[in-house]
């Protein structure tokens, strides 16, 4: 059997990397496994433990990395962050494409540990500085200084497109998702 694809998605907090890989799944076009990350954050309204991320303690997580069981890891504003190692490699040594939905910094340590040529990374940037920051004030879930923090991270984490296999504008979210779907059928039939 052939090992699943490590599709990493990753970009600025508010270019919409979440709406586009639910529009990748929704579209049912390819068998996608998406991975669930844990986080010391708590939820934001509508999140289901177990389904959007995994919402431990900052003790629990810190056990986590002590046990190297991260793929990756990240704080941020107060925040733990980090994909459980195990039940990626588990799930990939199934033959399942695991999508990773990740920011800049975690992506960037996975990129680095995992030396496969199945592993796929995808740089989602805004159509504009203007489009990013309505976005992350849209979501009305932080405070004046927290979104000025994202904004400020976002912009930094732009310079770092060019270390992705592939720089996606999410201008439209069916644009978006839709390019990156026939990326992903290339690199599955690989």
């Amino acid at each position: 059997m052939k090992k699943g694809l490590l599709i990493i998605l990753s970009g600025p907090s508010g270019v919409g990397k979440g709406t586009v890989r639910e529009y990748i799944v929704n579209t049912n076009e390819i068998d996608l496994t998406f991975s669930v990350s844990m986080t010391t954050r708590k939820p934001r309204e509508g999140e289901i433990d177990g389904v959007h991320y995994y919402f431990v303690s900052q003790e629990e997580f810190d056990k986590t990395v002590e046990e190297d069981g991260f793929l990756e890891h990240v704080s941020f504003i107060g925040n733990s962050y980090g994909t459980p190692k195990a039940k990626v490699e588990e799930l990939r040594n199934q033959g399942k494409n695991v999508f990773l939905e990740i920011e800049v910094k975690g992506a960037t340590q996975v990129m680095s540990k995992v030396k496969d040529d199945r592993v796929v990374s995808i740089f989602l940037i805004p159509p504009s500085v203007k489009t990013l920051e309505a976005r992350i004030k849209g979501r009305r879930t932080e405070s004046p200084e927290i979104i000025e923090k994202r904004l400020n991270k976002g912009l930094s984490e732009i310079k770092e497109a060019d270390k992705y296999d592939f720089v996606i504008v999410n201008d439209k979210v069916k644009s978006a998702g839709d390019k990156i779907i026939a990326i992903l059928k290339d690199k599955i039939k690989q």
